[in-house]
């Protein structure tokens, strides 16, 4: 009887069924490893740019509520303005002048936001600045200046928040 000789102790790779030739298992892990760092790049590139956005409507959805209260805060304003212009008659001193303190403080309060007012009248009209209600022939003032002011326009830095609404000359 005789014996079969033993198998080649180096085995040989069987043939890929895709007729591909065998591939080198450190190659495989190595392309393996530069697909997982790839997708990790991705992945913290992606996360980055949310993290950023996230970050930048934050900032913008609380300017937009600084410049909302600042705007109901203007109507208040504007009321102030028109109690500074009646007349309180005999002994409305002393209502005159607490008008005043809390006008000057509401003032105060909207330079420290950076808020300004436009000063409209006889400058010319800007589109950009102002909203005309009323045009008015006027012989004394040129063509598209401003001569009056029926509600003030307010500026917040270089932004308009809120357009001046004018009466504009007319030739």
């Amino acid at each position: 009887m005789s014996e079969k000789p033993l198998a080649d102790p180096v085995e040989t790779p069987e043939p890929s069924t895709d007729g591909q030739a065998p591939s080198d298992p450190t190659a495989e892990l190595q392309r393996e490893r530069d697909e997982y760092q790839d997708r990790l790049l991705r992945k913290t590139a992606e996360f980055d740019n949310y993290r950023k956005r996230v970050e930048r409507e934050r900032r913008e959805q609380a300017d937009q509520a600084i410049v909302n209260l600042l705007q109901e805060l203007l109507l208040v304003v504007d009321d102030f303005d028109l109690a500074r212009t009646v007349d309180a008659g005999d002994g409305g001193a002393a209502y005159r002048k607490g008008v005043e303190l809390i006008h000057a403080k509401l003032y105060d309060l909207l330079r420290r936001y950076g808020v300004r007012p436009i000063e409209a009248i006889g400058s010319d009209f800007d589109p950009h600045l102002h909203e005309a209600v009323i045009h008015e022939s006027s012989p004394e003032h040129r063509e598209g200046e401003v001569i009056g002011e029926l509600r003030k326009g307010y500026m917040i830095g270089d932004r308009l928040l809120r357009p001046a609404l004018v009466k504009v000359a007319k030739a």
